[in-house]
This record gives C-alpha cells, structure tokens and sequence, in this order.
C-alpha cells in the first residue's frame, strides 16, 4: 500500500509516500506558515499534496488536539490560529477521493516509534516530546489510549509546582512551565543572554561553561519531577523521550539515571528510551495508521 503521509508541524511540514514497512520516498519539507491561520496551511497543504500521484490512501500527523474518528481538529492553540474546527478528514477526501485519516501529532509520533522505531519491540509505553511545551502519549496493546473525550495523556499539563508563582495568582504551574525546552532555553538566556536555542546550550557547555551545565543539571531535575510522577501512575516498561534536546544520548541517559534515583524501588525497572526516528516520527506514525 502507497500511504502520502503529512506531519503539520507550528513551524514545517513534512510530507512523503511510506508503504506498509516504513520505507519512505519522495520526502520533503517546507514551512507551514502557520501564523497565517488554519484555512491557509490547509490550502497549502493540498497544494503540495497535489504534487503527488500514485497513492492509495492518505494520512495526516497534525498539531492540535484531534477527534481521529472524524478527523476534525477539536482545538488548537494561537500557534495555528483559526485551525480549531478544520474538518481535515471531510476536506481531503472531498478534492483527492481517497481514504484519509487524521491523528494528533504527539500521537502519530509515539505510533511511528511503536511500528518502526525504538518501541517496536514494546506492546505498552509512554511517549513524551520536549519541546515548545511537552506532549504525551499513551500506547496499550500498540493502540494510543485516547480518554474520554479522545484528548489523554496532555502530560505537559500536571502540576508539578502547586502555588508556585504568587504574582500569578496563585495558579498552580504545570510541567512544562518548568520542564519544556522553552524552559531551558529561558533558563539559560537569563544566565548567558546570547544562548538562544538548545543546540547553542549544548555546544557553551561543551565548551566548558560551568554556569550553563548548572542550569542543566536543574532543568534534568525538573523533567524528573514529571517523569517520577507519571511513573508511579501508570507503572510502564518504557517511557520514549522525543523532542531536539532529547537527541543527546548523554542527557537521556542522565534522565533516566535521576528518575530512577526519584522513583520507588518497585517502579526503577522502567526504562528511559531516546526516540529514534528524529523529524520523520509524525509522517512515519501517521502512516502506521493504515498499517493494522
């Protein structure tokens, strides 16, 4: 089967044609726009998925939270504005008379590692992406858990600072308020105001940059404290960690060395795993769907 699978991302969008084995060809990537608003990245895409032929179904990874079964986005925040309510499914099938199916990105990328990537092995785990915020996924029986209203696993969500900022009213602050790679970057510019991305952080620390290899260390314990707590909810054999500052072996082994040390004796079995399919999870995991 020749799947076209897109993965929308806030910033690019990939696109290729994966079959049933997750071999890709005719990759490409280009910048969604997003700031454009819904209407217009959906334009786009159609634009760009009409360079294709020869498919036989097509597959979206999309930002936002998604009602699958009907492939509409249920709600997106303003890093796609005006996309809350895009009837994605409907809008495909209508110009390009295929099957199309729809899945959330954090979603699509935990599928993608589940059927080609570094969970394959694993019938149960936990997938959790670290970047702008931190999304999450929950895979039973290789099927993402969905909840109630099909939007589980918001992991960025928790709190895991009850009452921590009084100037803000005395809301509690969520887990990726403190632990997001957003986070780190802000944490680091407030020591080192020309470290502007992740990528910068590693390289001043390599370096020998005592001062931002602290604010590491106290970024670390601050993905523990989620990670603990997760943990000791679910129980699971594995939580795969994504996101581009996940991609350095060394700190995903110091994650998993601490979150051991955080959690009871019982739950330290739990294997931390570094994502392996880097930017082609979401068009991969998107693919997986019509691989069962």
């Amino acid at each position: 089967m020749r799947i076209l699978a897109a993965d929308i991302g806030g910033t690019n969008t990939k696109l290729c044609i994966c079959d049933e084995h997750g071999r890709m060809e005719k990759f490409q990537e280009y910048a969604t726009e997003s700031r454009q608003g819904g209407p217009h990245v959906m334009a786009r895409l159609m634009d760009k998925l009409a360079e294709y032929d020869d498919f036989d179904a097509i597959a979206i990874s999309t930002a936002g939270q998604v009602d699958s079964e009907a492939g509409i986005i249920v709600f997106a925040n303003e890093n796609i504005p005006d996309y809350t309510g895009m009837r994605i499914k409907d809008m495909l099938e209508e110009k390009f008379h295929k099957p199309v199916k729809v899945e959330n990105d954090v979603n699509a990328a935990a599928l993608g590692e589940a059927f080609f990537g570094a969970a394959r092995h694993l019938d149960d785990f936990l997938c959790l992406t670290y970047g702008t915020g931190i999304g999450g996924a929950i895979v039973i029986d290789r099927r993402v858990y969905k909840g109630a209203n099909g939007v589980a696993a918001e992991f960025g969500h928790i709190v895991t600072h009850a009452v921590a900022d009084r100037g803000n009213g005395g809301t509690p602050l969520f887990y990726e308020k403190y632990a997001s790679t957003t986070a780190l970057v802000e944490m680091a510019r407030d020591v080192d105001p020309d470290c502007r991305n992740g990528r910068m952080l590693f390289e001043k620390i390599k370096q020998g940059n005592s001062q931002l290899e602290q604010v590491l260390h106290v970024w670390v314990d601050e993905v523990v404290y989620g990670l603990a707590s997760i943990i000791h909810i679910f129980n699971p054999s594995a939580v795969i960690v994504g996101g581009g500052v996940m991609e350095q072996d060394e700190l995903v082994q110091l994650v998993e060395a601490r979150t051991k040390a955080a959690v009871m004796e019982s739950y330290r079995d739990v294997k931390i795993l570094k994502a392996s399919l880097g930017n082609k999870a979401g068009v991969l995991g998107a693919a997986s769907l019509f691989c069962r």
